[in-house]
């Protein structure tokens, strides 16, 4: 099977996963082949060459296997097949091999933390007895009170409402409880078995054989709980927090779970190649998230503190500052992220007031967010953030610059949330609605057909691929722009360093000549390639426009400069100096 290699520039191999940027395809909303509104693996093949188009190195895919669809796909039923409405195994293998005959690489999710409640080993645990080794796979305890029809603890499902569901002998009397830290479908596994740990290296060899080139590693900071199961009674977190006035919930970011990872990365280790592990891990401080990434562990994890991050310059500093001085300890690089399919698009929360906490969806009767404003801040996050050194993820229609469908009808939602909260949360509902690709075309070319299972709101028109495809200043040729020059100029792979600015204004050196050479004159007539490849990024977060430091010019912008050359509020711009 054809593997892509990523190559420096002298030529030799490179650890592809340090600078690498990753798009993710949610495979029920990236494109339908066959009409029945749902997107499905012949549906994302036939689409490979727009991520080609791109410029993305790799994608990664969520889930596909056989499920009940109780949290769309995230409750995994069999890890070894595809679910049927995505089609069959075969179409995996022939994705990966196109995949990889287009140079891209391919990483799948994989969900450790729960499977489906239809799996059969769950099956077989309700219907043996307490104690029994069927029961012992997942977390099944005795209710407390006198006739056990208390919770085991009090700890809450992150989806809402108790994380443990009682069962029914089979004389139907009341039996014992599961815990669930997501929906009831999704019980969890019990990680102190050894069967356990056993499965899941089977299943890492299994995809591994057929060609993937890593796992996305779901829940990735929950698998071992504390050992007590103690009550929990601070707000409900899935990050392990950095609260002072609380201890790490005994349900996330245990010190067990970094046996598991050294024993993955051992397996994966044992292939030819590079494939990777990367780390879901909701986990703060940076310095806790980084032990997921030792040299022995994972290859990345997921920045969700850079996410969560305020837009204002010092936020934005501090974040990047810690994340970088975190990833260095360990050797590792900083996996930064703005979207996914668990959070509101940024091009919608970065339109709500500074500060704002994030909302978990937004519906007809919140406050509408200004679009425009969201999309100027949007683009200009996006090229910030891939000028930042390390790896960079991207989500499926970001590059479109769609935002939250914030209209979606609530009788249409299917996030487990919606329900388990009682009608108080929406939700992600709206961040995985199925993209436009042709305006003019049925359910915006999303499939042959209308059918959609999230509905599309009318304006996906406005945003679809064929209205911005060589259309100078839209979002997709500004995507397009900045991963060609991320490529060529090694932003990935070059050191950042600060430079004086204005209050409320970032700016610093990156590339491949933001080291030494950077300071000792960069980009005179007398300079090496080294200050052409060094780029001067500045993102403008004050009220009013600022100047490009002296003798630079433009390279790339997030949005048009002022008619005397300065960067107006909320717009990155990359410069370099004049030669």
């Amino acid at each position: 099977m054809n593997t892509p290699t990523t190559r420096t520039r002298d030529g030799a191999d490179t650890e592809w996963w340090r600078e690498a940027v990753i798009y993710q395809i949610y495979p029920r909303s990236f494109a339908d082949s066959d009409g029945d509104g749902i997107g499905d693996l012949p549906g994302i093949i036939a689409r490979l060459d727009h991520l080609v188009a791109l410029g993305v190195d790799a994608l990664w895919l969520s889930p596909f296997y056989p499920s009940p669809q109780a949290d769309a796909g995230y409750d995994v039923a069999d890890y070894r097949d595809v679910e049927p409405i995505f089609g069959r195994l075969a179409d995996a293998d022939r994705l990966i091999t196109e995949a990889h005959d287009r140079g891209l690489r391919v990483v799948v999710d994989l969900v450790p933390n729960h499977t489906s409640s239809a799996h059969a080993w769950f099956v077989e645990a309700l219907a043996a007895a307490p104690g029994s080794p069927a029961r012992d796979r997942y977390v099944f305890r005795d209710g407390r009170g006198p006739d056990g029809a208390e919770p085991p603890n009090s700890w809450r499902s992150v989806f809402g409402g108790p994380a443990w569901t009682r069962t029914d002998n089979p004389d139907g009397t009341p039996g014992q409880w599961y815990l669930h830290l997501f929906d009831a479908g999704q019980p969890d596994l019990n990680w102190d078995n050894p069967q356990v740990r056993d499965e899941f290296v089977d299943i890492l060899r299994f995809w591994l054989d057929r060609g993937v080139d890593g796992f996305r590693v779901d829940v990735a900071h929950g698998l071992v709980k504390q050992a007590d199961l103690a009550d929990w009674h601070y707000p409900e977190e899935t990050t392990s927090g950095d609260h002072v006035e609380q201890p790490r919930p005994p349900m996330w970011d245990q010190d067990g779970v970094h046996e598991i990872y050294r024993q993955w990365r051992a397996v994966l280790d044992a292939y030819p190649g590079e494939q990777i592990l990367v780390a879901e891990a909701w986990v703060q401080p940076a310095e806790r998230l980084a032990a997921y990434v030792r040299p022995d562990e994972m290859h990345q994890a997921f920045n969700f503190e850079y996410l969560e991050a305020a837009w204002s310059a010092e936020a934005q500093r501090t974040v990047i500052e810690r994340s970088l001085a975190a990833a260095s300890a360990v050797g590792a690089p900083t996996t930064w992220v703005l979207s996914n399919h668990d959070v509101l698009r940024h091009a919608t929360r970065l339109a709500l007031p500074v500060g704002t906490p994030r909302p978990n969806g937004i519906g007809t009767d919140d406050p509408q967010p200004d679009t425009a404003l969201g999309l100027r801040r949007a683009r200009a996050a996006t090229l910030l953030m891939l000028a930042l050194p390390g790896s960079a993820y991207l989500y499926q229609g970001e590059e479109l610059g769609l935002p939250e469908h914030t209209t979606l009808p609530d009788e249409v939602r299917q996030d487990p949330t919606w329900r388990r909260t009682g009608h108080t949360q929406r939700g992600r509902d709206g961040c995985r609605v199925p993209i436009p690709w042709e305006a003019d075309s049925p359910s915006y070319g999303f499939g042959p057909t209308d059918a959609s299972w999230l509905p599309q709101p009318p304006v996906w028109a406005e945003y679809a691929l064929d209205r911005q495809v060589d259309v100078p200043g839209s979002t997709y040729e500004m995507y397009r722009t900045a991963l060609r020059l991320r490529h060529e100029l090694g932003l990935g792979g070059g050191e950042l360093r600060w430079m004086e600015s204005p209050d409320d204004v970032l700016a610093f050196r990156i590339g491949s000549g933001a080291g030494a050479e950077a300071d000792s004159g960069a980009g005179s007539d007398s300079d090496s390639d080294s200050g052409a490849r060094e780029v001067i990024v500045v993102t403008n977060l004050s009220a009013g426009p600022v100047a490009l430091p002296p003798g630079t010019e433009l390279v790339h912008a997030s949005g048009p400069l002022t008619a005397t050359g300065q960067v107006p509020t909320d717009v990155t711009a990359w410069a370099r100096q004049r030669r």
